[in-house]
Formats: structure tokens, sequence, C-alpha cells
């Protein structure tokens, strides 16, 4: 086994201004990220209210799940379709007042 070895601290001080921008970035929302509705999608048809004895028995129902979506591309479009605004109605229900 090799010692452990320790990086030297650094001595010169920090610079007086940073470079660094600290940016905004916009609030993660599940409507906007098409991924989001593949993973629920998947849950729905494979795993909700399923346990498998194997995982070899998982992965298999994943890949039927994979090549029956991909057999019908219009279906993943329809599905999947990325929201670019989300609607009053929906957002007041998810948000409790």
């Amino acid at each position: 086994m090799e010692p452990l070895t320790i990086a030297p601290r650094a001595s010169s001080p920090p610079p007086k201004s940073s470079e660094v921008n600290l940016e905004p970035l916009p609030a993660y929302s599940p409507d906007f990220m098409p991924v989001e509705h593949l993973w629920h999608w998947l849950r729905e048809d494979v795993t909700y209210h399923t346990c498998y004895d194997k995982k070899a028995d998982l992965i298999a129902q994943v890949e039927r799940f994979q090549h029956r979506i991909n057999a019908e591309p219009n279906a993943i479009a329809d599905r999947l379709w990325v929201k670019s605004h989300l609607e009053p109605k929906e957002e007041k229900l998810r948000v409790s007042t």
C-alpha cells in the first residue's frame, strides 16, 4: 500500500475580485422535461403494483417496454410532447393555498 500524499496548501492570498459570475438557473419543472414523462410511462407500464422475483425479470420487462414504444414512434411523440408553458388550471391543482 502506498503512503498517503497530502498536497501543500496554496500560499498566495485569494484574488480581491472574483471573476466568477453567478447566473440564476431556471426552476426545475418536470413538465418541461420529456424524460420525466418517459420515466413515468415506464413505471406505469412496468413497475406499478408489481414486484419482480428476479432482477432479470425486471430487465426483460423494461426491454419489452422499450421495443413496444420504439415500434410506435407516433405514440411516443403524442405521449412525450414537450410543453412550452404550464396551464394555469393545471398549476392551481399542484399548489395548495
